[in-house]
């Protein structure tokens, strides 16, 4: 009987130790803080690629260096595995499951929201708030009001009827990223392709960077957002692009449509028209913030 004792009193402390071991760290709704500054490119099966800076490069490219903190970024995107369907906002998959390579590892939210032209603001907005370039976030209404972070978190809230937008100081002081979201959601109502086009300016196609922008405002418009660029020692180019879309939907890495062999990656060369799965851009629809 004493030996019983003593063998419930020790696997009791067993027991006890192993529920109160350290649980892993809460894992936020997003992917966008704290990102690894590497850009190395590291050799995986195509099952554990982790982010965009380890989707494999055509023969003879190399990822140069450009774009400076948005290239670093925008290669620090965490991806899902690659047999990850796309999801809508309610959860139902999309329809189309043949126009992605990758989808990021980042939330849609659970309206019907986060689109095209929003999931371009979304990145755009958590890079300058993950370098801290806190005034630099404002984005237009279509209205062409400018929605600004700065004056968002200080509790000032727009109050909208038809066109026209006023603003009142309607909630306490609030910086938490939780408050940020709930400002983008703010953005993704009232803002779209037509307003963003309207806040950036047009560049050269051969200029191409990370972070650049195909898009063509109108209701509907579409966009879609250079997320890496790589190279090869003729100069010749390539670049992946990324994109949401309606309804809203999760982020996700698009296919070459036009060349298997290449896809993901788009040849950037002398063309009139780029053709993506789900839309068709010209050349001189590119643009940067």
């Amino acid at each position: 009987m004493k030996l019983l004792h003593i063998i419930i009193y020790v696997t009791s402390i067993v027991f006890c130790v192993y529920c109160t071991s350290p649980q892993a760290p809460y894992k936020k709704d997003t992917i966008f803080t704290n990102l690894e500054k590497s850009n190395a490119v590291t050799t995986l099966t195509p099952q554990k690629i982790e982010k965009i800076g380890n989707i494999p490069l055509p023969k003879g490219f190399f990822r140069e260096d450009i774009g400076g903190e948005m290239g670093s970024f925008c290669r620090n995107l965490l991806l899902k595995p690659l047999d990850s369907p796309v999801r809508l906002f309610n959860g139902e998959l999309k329809g189309n499951q043949k126009a992605h390579y990758a989808i990021l590892d980042v939330d849609v939210g659970i309206r019907d929201l986060q689109q095209c032209a929003d999931a371009v603001m979304r990145i755009r907005a958590e890079y300058l708030y993950e370098m801290e370039r806190f005034d630099e976030i404002a984005f237009n209404f279509t209205s062409g009001d400018v929605c600004a972070w700065q004056k968002w978190k200080q509790g000032w809230r727009p109050v909208i009827k038809g066109s026209k937008v006023t603003w009142n100081k309607s909630q306490p002081q609030d910086n938490s990223y939780q408050n940020f979201r709930k400002y983008l959601n703010m953005v993704f109502t009232y803002a779209g392709s037509a307003s963003l086009s309207k806040e950036m300016k047009s560049v050269n196609f051969k200029n191409m960077q990370i972070g650049d922008v195909f898009i063509q405002g109108g209701f509907p418009g579409h966009a879609v957002m250079v997320l890496d660029i790589a190279q090869n020692h003729k100069a010749e180019k390539v670049y992946i692009l990324a994109q949401s879309y309606m309804p809203a939907q999760d982020i996700h890495i698009l296919v070459n449509p036009l060349n298997d062999e290449l896809s993901p990656w788009y040849a950037l060369k002398d063309t009139n028209e780029i053709t993506t799965p789900e839309w068709n851009f010209l050349s001189t629809d590119l643009m940067r913030f």
